[in-house]
């Protein structure tokens, strides 16, 4: 099995680079949807985060709004989350991992790849990448999102450019889809065909 870690900054296309692996039939771990999945209601790290958080949950889980509000730009506030996230969510791919043991490819998608030492458990590194410009269209589009929010997710972020030279490979999704998914598809060929599959 070759462990292919899936990463890009905010905004840069990585949600649809990802999907575009499942489309082909890669199994893909995403770490985003599974914090969310954690932190909804019921999810097993709600608790733990209120107690750390007071006043950050309700019926429906973690308030992401108002988390954030309590630890963007705060960094002690952000370790002390993150040592609540990471190991459950890394509990969470390791289990993945023995799921899709048989599998010649895998995905798995974490945004601070970079940031949390991910790239040092997965073999290779897709790094997915936009002009400057496309990305900021696309995350100020989001709802809810300011300049200001932007910018502190970005000091969080490892820029772009460091991301693109630490990486195995580099995919644009600042062109026209068809041609980001060709690029994909000649990426699992290329995997694919080194493992002998």
């Amino acid at each position: 099995m070759i462990v292919l870690g899936l990463t890009g900054s905010i905004g840069m296309g990585k949600s649809t680079v990802a999907q575009m692996f499942r489309d082909e039939g890669v199994p893909v771990f995403d770490a985003d949807a599974c914090v969310h999945r954690l932190q909804g209601p019921g999810g097993r790290l709600v608790a733990a985060i209120e107690s750390a958080f007071p006043g950050t949950t309700g019926p429906d889980g973690v308030n992401r709004a108002a988390l954030g509000r309590v630890v963007l730009g705060d960094d002690s506030a952000m370790r002390r989350l993150e040592a609540i996230v990471h190991p459950a969510v890394q509990a969470e791919r390791t289990a993945f991992l023995t799921t899709h043991a048989e599998a010649p490819l895998v995905v798995v998608d974490v945004p601070l790849l970079f940031e949390t030492g991910g790239d040092k458990v997965v073999d290779k590194v897709l790094v997915v990448s936009a002009e400057t410009a496309v990305q900021e269209a696309r995350v100020l589009a989001r709802p809810g999102m300011t300049r200001e929010k932007f910018a502190a997710i970005l000091m969080r972020q490892l820029p772009d450019v460091d991301k693109r030279a630490r990486a195995d490979h580099v995919i644009a999704t600042d062109i026209p889809l068809a041609e980001t998914r060709e690029k994909v598809r000649a990426l699992i060929t290329c995997m694919r065909d080194s493992e002998g599959r």
